[in-house]
């Protein structure tokens, strides 16, 4: 299946999850004194539906108090800030849509030199969400086959008990996610400076 394949068939968790998982791979390192890991209290809310609007909040708040203006933490903060205050909301779908172009966006800033982007650009996307990633720089690729990896390991354990373990492993793929993205962001600064 494609990735927007797998978005339009995901259930509540699936979205939840993926988005946060999209949205906790781009943040940017914090400052020092900040939260290393400020969307972490989101994760409960993925797992347990009762508690999102209490840890949406907490995260916003988090993020809010960081007011880093580098990189991708706007946009991720903007996309927070949209986020359905219930996780059963009918624009729990477009939200979850939108943090995964915008993972892809992030992604691709990076695999393009000077991070300039074009309308061939968009199509690209476009084209590796419905299941072409032909052109697509290793950055985007990998990011696309994390993303399709995560909803189709929720998507198997959706009302098992398995579910705990499969964010477990959502959380995991997306913390080496964030890392390998940290590392290239961090080498492209060092060769500008």
């Amino acid at each position: 299946m494609s990735l927007l394949e797998l978005i339009a068939a995901a259930d509540e968790r699936g979205l939840a999850a993926s988005a946060v998982a999209c949205l906790d791979r781009c943040l940017p390192r914090p400052a020092e004194g900040f939260d290393p890991d400020p969307v972490r209290p989101l994760w409960a809310g993925c797992a347990d539906g009762s508690g999102w609007p209490d840890r949406l909040a907490e995260v916003r708040a988090a993020l809010d108090a960081a007011a880093d203006t580098d990189g991708a933490a706007p946009q991720i903060r903007k996309l927070l800030g949209e986020a359905p205050v219930d996780r059963a909301a009918p624009g729990l779908r477009e939200w979850a849509d939108a943090c995964s172009l915008a993972a892809l966006e992030i992604h691709q800033q990076f695999d393009t030199p000077g991070g300039d982007t074009t309308a061939d650009d968009t199509d690209l996307l476009r084209r590796c969400r419905t299941g072409d990633p032909g052109g697509g720089g290793p950055l985007v690729t990998g990011e696309l086959r994390r993303q399709i990896q995560i909803l189709e390991t929720l998507a198997e354990t959706t009302g098992t008990v398995g579910g705990g373990a499969a964010l477990r492993r959502v959380l995991d793929l997306s913390t080496e996610g964030r890392r390998v993205l940290r590392a290239v962001v961090s080498r492209q600064a060092r060769g500008r400076a």
